[in-house]
């Protein structure tokens, strides 16, 4: 099934490496026009180096596509707003965004800095509102478009040592259901894709919160998979599925894709509830029924040690 985005213009940040390469690369190949945005910065956002954008758009380039770099940060909404301006500056329209980029500054709760906290929430949350914000200003004009998110496993589930990553991504998975609700009148879809990839983003996790979780008796989310079984190119057809116009329909929804594996992530609903026909509790009502029915057998991921 080749040439399913042909004629598409797709943005993909963070698209110099890692999921956000493979992402770019297959769009390329199923004939978009591609942008491929990364300033070449490290895990943790410092430094810079242009040739890792450069470097994708000559490997897409040699194998017969078309695709331009950019080196914006999507940090800040001028850096969005340019990011949006170098897809119509060189293909002349929009159709796709995808929001790989991302950094880590791993840390736990107690440890964790302001510094870290803010850089963290500015790469991934502002990042991914600078550029969507950008793009849906077209995409309503348009009355068509696909923006394809970012979110994690450790912002739905919880993962030890993540607060502001899982923070950010907890945040991108709500609001990507509300663009999706912003924009779904004009024909536009808005889906969230929570992956498992050995990218370096993995491999960056300090020893030290790895050794706090195991200690602690915390299990990881990947815990289980070989790194052979989570290649970063295995989440690319999932993308180039929701840009598609095979996924006209689909929108709002959440979905975590790995190895060979993509499941439907479920929607946050009333699971259970307790009621009180006197319209209010007091502590001595609520305690038992909340004990014996709220809270009962729920999972506590992180048991206190004996």
């Amino acid at each position: 099934m080749a040439d399913i985005l042909r004629d598409k213009v797709a943005i993909i940040t963070g698209a110099g490496r890692g999921v956000g390469r493979g992402v770019a690369k297959l769009m390329a190949a199923e004939g978009a026009q591609v942008v491929v945005v990364d300033p070449g910065v490290n895990v943790d956002g410092s430094g810079y180096d242009q040739s890792i954008a450069e470097q994708v758009v000559a490997e897409i380039r040699q194998d017969g596509g078309s695709a331009v770099a950019c080196l914006e940060s999507v940090a800040t909404m001028a850096g969005g707003e340019q990011i949006v301006q170098t897809a119509i500056d060189n293909f002349g329209k929009l159709d796709i965004v995808v929001t790989c980029a991302g950094i880590l500054r791993d840390r736990m709760i107690f440890n964790m800095t302001e510094q870290e906290w803010d850089d963290v929430i500015a790469v991934h949350l502002k990042g991914t509102f600078s550029v969507v914000k950008n793009a849906c200003i077209l995409f309503r004009q348009q009355r068509s478009g696909r923006i394809i998110t970012f979110s994690s496993q450790s912002g739905l589930q919880g993962n030890s040592g993540q607060a502001n990553y899982g923070a950010a991504k907890s945040g991108i998975a709500g609001f990507t259901k509300v663009v999706a609700r912003d924009m779904g009148r004009y024909g536009v879809t808005a889906n969230s894709i929570a992956p498992r990839a050995t990218t370096r983003m993995i491999g960056a996790i300090p020893d030290s919160a790895a050794e706090i979780r195991a200690r602690g008796g915390v299990q990881t989310l990947d815990q289980g998979n070989e790194p052979e079984t989570m290649n970063p190119d295995d989440i690319a057809p999932f993308v180039c599925y929701l840009a598609s116009d095979y996924a006209a329909n689909v929108n709002g929804q959440t979905f975590l894709v790995y190895a060979s594996e993509i499941s439907l992530m479920s929607q946050p609903r009333p699971e259970r509830a307790i009621f009180n026909p006197e319209g209010h509790w007091s502590m001595e009502d609520i305690a038992p029924q909340a004990r014996n029915h709220l809270t009962s057998g729920i999972y506590n991921p992180a048991p206190p040690r004996e």
